[in-house]
């Protein structure tokens, strides 16, 4: 099997512009873990999309590797290097469409896509859509409600929310719909300050629910879900916003806690496929689901380390059945980010 991999910010997705420091070592961490992974595998063979300012950087020695410079249209390129291939495993951010078009063009080229589909990557990709299916199968999520686009609030919003959440804090967290981790997200304490912050249309408003942020690492196939370990986020608060600073990869074996949870995310989203990563918020009464992400995320980085389970071996499973997830060992795995690092 050929197996085309892009890795969207390694690879050539921020081609004509500056590459962020932040972005590109999260990219590069996840990209040389896949390809770890690939490289215990046989009758693979592998096509890595590789922007040219970083040739030098990523050990593709074994790969075939296509090269993208300022010149290239990024996603192009993708569409024809398809051709050649068996197989195609994009990795991208959710906002602005990124990788459900990715995911577009590998399902109109026919050939195998090893992610969620696009109409799964489109219905998860957007938050506020997200928590209204969530609530429709009676899955605990975090309240939300649309932030209008003149960035002003009917007097009946912060009632829905407290509604769904009781609370005495008077904080509210404003992010985009489709942002990515703590991208373009805010902390207020009174709802007058929305019009100080930079948002713009498309935002979401939320409660600013305090608890363990945690997040769950799984496979799902057909309406079946296989968790394969429970992170622990760390963050830090800087000018009212967060920034993930680090991971701790398996620092809960109890996955048979999560289990129901899982089940219930694959029963309302049967057409998820292959490495989903699920953000939690965990109060002492209840569990809330944030985000829904189709796509690896970074604490995937930290998983053969953590658990001896080859993920690239797991999704390729997929394609003909069960996983077979057998734990080598089990160990916690802390992988320390720069402050701005999303996942």
């Amino acid at each position: 099997m050929k197996i085309l991999i892009f890795e969207y910010i390694t690879g050539g997705g921020f081609n004509k512009q500056a590459l962020p420091e932040t972005l590109k070592r999260e990219g590069k961490l996840m990209l040389e873990a896949l390809l770890d992974n690939f490289t215990l595998l046989t009758d693979i063979d592998l096509l890595i999309m590789l922007d040219q300012r970083l040739v030098d950087t990523v050990n593709t020695l074994h790969y075939a590797t296509a090269v993208i410079n300022a010149e290239h249209h990024s996603h192009s390129e993708f569409a024809q290097l398809i051709t050649g291939c068996d197989a195609v495993w994009p990795i991208a951010p959710e906002f602005d469409g990124i990788l459900q078009s990715l995911c577009q063009t590998v399902e109109q080229s026919g050939k195998l896509l090893l992610t969620s589909p696009s109409n799964v990557v489109k219905a998860t990709g957007n938050k506020y859509q997200t928590y209204l299916h969530l609530q429709k199968y009676a899955i605990a999520t975090v309240p939300t409600c649309l932030l209008a686009d003149d960035k002003t609030l009917s007097d009946e919003i912060p009632a829905i929310i407290a509604s769904h959440y009781p609370t005495d804090s008077n904080e509210w967290i404003i992010k985009s719909i489709d942002g990515v981790g703590c991208s373009d997200s805010w902390i207020i304490t009174d709802l007058l300050d929305i019009n100080a912050i930079n948002a713009k249309e498309n935002y979401i408003i939320q409660p600013h629910m305090h608890g363990q942020k945690s997040s769950l690492s799984c496979l799902f196939k057909n309406g079946m879900a296989w968790i394969i370990s429970i992170n622990a986020q760390q963050f830090s608060v800087i000018d009212k916003r967060y920034h993930l600073t680090a991971l701790m990869v398996n620092h809960n074996p109890d996955i048979d806690r999560y289990q129901d949870l899982a089940d219930d995310i694959a029963y309302a989203f049967p057409e998820l496929w292959g490495y989903v990563g699920i953000d939690l918020i965990e109060t002492p009464l209840q569990t809330w689901v944030l985000e829904i992400n189709p796509r690896l995320t970074t604490a995937f980085v930290g998983i053969e380390a953590a658990l001896g389970i080859n993920i690239a071996d797991a999704v390729l499973q997929l394609l003909a059945g069960p996983p077979t997830l057998k734990p080598q060992h089990n160990k916690a795995i802390s992988l320390i980010l720069d402050d701005h690092t999303h996942a």
